[in-house]
């Protein structure tokens, strides 16, 4: 499967080429994989490259959220092109539970260009996965730019709205069968039957 971040938060068309995010299967998981612009704006977190990073929203990013529409539990996935990284679960619209989960995330580099590589376990994701959206932050202070790959569309903005990538019902379908087969059933998670 494969996405084109194509638009800002607010539906208005990007002025670069787009960021793409890929999603595979993979073994005990999904892989996930980002090919973008790299801005270099703003600098690099001082997190160290391969461990988690909180607050990585602040910084150049490319996320992607999973949802289950029926639950509201979502995972949040935020990619850095210096290495870094940040998952969050959530139970509910913004309401983190778990954070900073460990994650092999590989990263190359060039003045121009970035790719990245995660291997996403299934333990990660909550149970009945159905919704996604995904997006890209960069730049700073006036120039910071907020891009989704499912928008809020133009008739729904308000005057002096801000983005809120948390905007669940904006998310689109994601039908995992599509890559993992018909006869796949999504595996359990210990991890999210903690909350129950």
């Amino acid at each position: 499967m494969e996405f084109k971040i194509e638009h800002t938060w607010d539906s208005l068309p990007v002025s670069h080429e787009p960021v793409t995010v890929r999603l595979k299967s993979g073994s005990a998981g999904l892989l996930m994989e980002v090919s973008a612009p790299f801005f270099n704006d703003p600098p690099a977190p001082l997190g160290e490259p391969g461990k988690p990073f909180s607050g990585l929203w602040d910084y150049e990013v490319v996320e992607a959220f999973f949802l289950s529409e029926t639950t509201k539990r979502y995972l949040e996935v935020e990619l850095c092109p210096h290495g870094q990284h940040l998952l969050l679960l959530l139970s509910g619209r913004r309401r983190v539970w778990k954070q900073e989960l460990a994650l092999t995330f590989e990263v190359s580099r060039t003045e121009t260009k970035w790719e990245g590589r995660a291997h996403l376990p299934w333990s990660y994701f909550p149970p009945c996965t159905d919704k996604f959206n995904a997006f890209a932050i960069h730049g700073s202070e006036a120039k910071r730019t907020y891009e989704a790959l499912y928008p809020v569309p133009q008739h729904e903005i308000q005057k002096g709205q801000k983005p809120d990538f948390h905007r669940l019902e904006f998310f689109k379908q994601l039908n995992l069968k599509v890559l993992m087969g018909e006869d796949w059933k999504q595996p359990e998670s210990d991890l999210w039957m903690s909350t129950d």
